[in-house]
């Protein structure tokens, strides 16, 4: 992103988060997603899609540790060109394909996938656009397939919080309750087999410092210090974390397609 194309004011809070240095952008942070991984069970030669891939780097350590083909779909033409980069500096060239594409249009896809993955998508999207996501995911499994999915939870205030974090986040952040993402995935005809919910602490410091180590959280603490606008929507979006942590929360989750 250059200066010329980003508004500090305007972008979404993930590409804040981005510039400011931070590459976990999870809610549940690593940790929460290793659990993902885990009931995932992935095996060798296995398929998975991954939904708004950015970088490449959740599909390079994907392919990497567990020897599945991944192809990763990502909008941003930018971005798409750094994740190849990223893919062949790695040489899995083998394993990981970055297509160019739209996460509304999966249907360009002709393939099913023994996994697809998905983590802090959905949480943006209004209910119309979740429930067609939702759909283009089950049709892009195989039977028996595995959604994994990684979101933001509510437990309560669901409105006002709805109305705070996407002032700040500046999208429509809609969260659903635990009952609201299980529900959610049900009507797409993906079954719950697996979930687990905690604190979502996306941006205090022990969490920051363990996913993106010391190094890391120097270079993000350099950054917000000496760029006042960068200062401004990080702590925007830290306070509104902090005002609702009572009622915000991780929640990962694995779906079997029906």
């Amino acid at each position: 992103m250059t200066s010329g194309t980003f508004n500090m004011q305007t972008a979404p809070g993930y590409q804040i988060l981005a510039v400011a240095g931070k590459q976990t952008l999870r809610p549940g942070g690593r940790s929460a997603t290793e659990q993902l991984l885990v009931w995932a069970d992935f095996q060798p030669g296995q398929t998975l899609l991954e939904l708004a891939s950015s970088f490449g780097h959740s599909a390079i350590d994907l392919a990497r540790r567990f020897g599945v083909r991944v192809v990763g779909v990502e909008k941003n033409p930018a971005s798409v060109e750094r994740a190849r980069a990223n893919v062949r500096a790695a040489g899995l060239g083998h394993l990981v394909q970055i297509v160019e594409g739209d996460i509304f249009r999966l249907e360009a896809i002709d393939e099913r996938f023994d996994y697809v993955l998905a983590e802090a998508i959905l949480t943006m999207q209004p209910p119309a656009a979740k429930a067609n996501i939702l759909r283009a995911v089950a049709n892009h499994l195989k039977p028996g397939g595995k959604f994994l999915s990684h979101e933001v939870a509510v437990g309560g205030r669901e409105e006002e919080i709805h109305r705070e974090l996407s002032r700040v986040i500046r999208v429509n952040a809609a969260p659903l309750s635990e009952r609201g993402w299980i529900a959610e995935s049900a009507r797409a005809d993906l079954r719950v087999s697996h979930h687990l919910t905690g604190p979502m602490a996306l941006l205090t410091p022990a969490q920051v410092l363990r996913d993106e180590g010391i190094a890391g959280t120097a270079r993000i603490l350099w950054n917000v210090a000496t760029r006042p606008a960068l200062r401004e929507r990080v702590l925007a979006m830290r306070g509104v974390f902090s005002r609702y942590r009572a009622d915000l929360a991780y929640i990962v989750l694995c779906a079997v397609a029906g």
